[in-house]
């Protein structure tokens, strides 16, 4: 997908999330449930700390209004999720999960790594 489509997707899904509000209010539990449903985990980790064929995805990922386009166009080595497949409620769902995963630890606050 070229460029100025990309954007002009997300510009147009940022407009829909804007307007329709409470629309779509995600819930973290659900989306940690789709999450594994969807196989997110086998490229992406069981927290989004990115793997062998996925990159990192938690603790601050993508922004709903890229991610539902990224999602439902992408041409990379992801497969591109359409809705009836993966619901706007579902990536909206598992994009508070990955949000909700707290940051790790700055390795100087672990005593075992600063010997």
């Amino acid at each position: 997908m070229r460029v100025s489509n990309l954007l002009t997707t997300a510009a147009l899904a940022a407009g829909f999330f804007v307007t329709q509000g409470s629309a779509f209010a995600a819930d973290a539990q659900k989306g940690k449930t789709a999450y594994a449903k969807y196989g997110c985990w086998q490229c992406h980790g069981y927290l989004g700390q990115g793997g062998g064929a996925g990159p990192k995805l938690a603790p601050e990922p993508m922004p709903l209004v890229a991610l539902v386009p990224f999602l439902r166009h992408t041409n990379g080595a992801m497969p591109p999720y359409m809705e009836p497949v993966l619901s706007d409620a579902d990536i909206a769902d598992i994009q508070a999960y990955l949000a909700s995963i707290p940051k790790p630890a700055d390795y100087k606050s672990i005593p075992l790594l600063n010997q």
